[in-house]
């Protein structure tokens, strides 16, 4: 894996980043998040279910606004005995839950020199927060770049098959379970072969399945057969150069935490160093 160092021209990056940070620590604004992402809602309905005052609810719902996973539409609001007046409701920016783990996916993959190692735990803290409050109890993998960059992959207990689209065998991967990519991921194995294998249990791991072009895990390079550990912001390599395929996997802390229990030096073996 490449070495980012900071320099002058890249505070900003990490002023940024340490912003965005501090909206998502938040409990309540991930809450929020995780409301707006069944139905539009106003603020004196976000403030009643959250438990948070109106005033907070209000300035939560602002910081959203700023990064842009949020939007403010007019709506109608309900009928009282002076009539019906409209409301300003907050629903969630299709696609933006994928984005969030996207970003966080490639922040922690990149080794930051010079930096705070505090900004490294934030990250991993807030990681982790958002997917223990947003993702549920099933971990999800984001395509990062290409065609498909931000579709997102839920993973169900088993194995899913991971590969590209097979023209000729349409039927033969599993929709809902297999990772299938599309037919411009050239150097991806085809999935009826398939690249690899995630599989999910007590943990989350991967297998390369002999691929021609080959996979990594946060840049280190896997044996065919070779089946790792995954954990939560872990980037995963199908195939080499621009005709591959990455995903960035968002794993929720009960399976995380069960794959670093059995990984036996994860960090280690997959090439991604972790504070001490």
């Amino acid at each position: 894996m490449s070495e980012t160092r900071t320099g002058g021209g890249d505070a900003d990056i990490i002023d940024e980043l340490s912003a965005y940070l501090d909206i998502l620590s938040s409990g309540t604004r991930l809450r929020i998040l995780k409301l707006l992402e069944k139905r539009p809602m106003d603020t004196t309905s976000l403030s009643r279910e959250t438990e948070t005052s109106y005033e907070n609810t209000k300035k939560h719902l602002d910081r959203l606004l700023s990064i842009g996973v949020i939007r403010k539409e007019a709506g109608i609001g309900r009928e009282t005995s002076k009539g019906v007046h409209p409301v300003w409701e907050y629903s969630l920016v299709p696609g933006s839950l994928e984005r969030i783990v996207r970003t966080l996916g490639i922040f922690s993959n990149l080794r930051i020199t010079g930096v705070d190692r505090a900004l490294d735990e934030r990250l991993t803290r807030v990681q982790g927060g958002v997917s223990g409050t947003l993702l549920g109890s099933s971990p999800i993998a984001v395509v990062l770049g290409g065609k498909e960059d931000g579709r997102a992959f839920t993973l169900r207990d088993g194995d899913a098959s991971v590969g590209r689209r097979d023209p000729a065998r349409p039927d033969a991967a599993t929709p809902g379970r297999d990772i299938v990519l599309d037919d411009s991921y050239q150097g991806v194995t085809r999935v009826t072969r398939p690249h690899g294998r995630i599989r999910v249990g007590t943990g989350v791991t991967f297998s390369d399945c002999g691929s021609t072009g080959g996979s990594s895990v946060n840049g280190r390079r896997l044996r065919p057969k070779e089946e790792v550990p995954l954990r939560n912001g872990d980037i995963l390599e199908l195939g080499q150069g621009g005709s591959g395929a990455k995903l960035v996997l968002a794993i929720p802390p009960s399976l995380d935490s069960a794959g670093r229990a059995g990984a036996g030096g994860k960090e280690e073996q997959a090439g991604k160093p972790r504070p001490a």
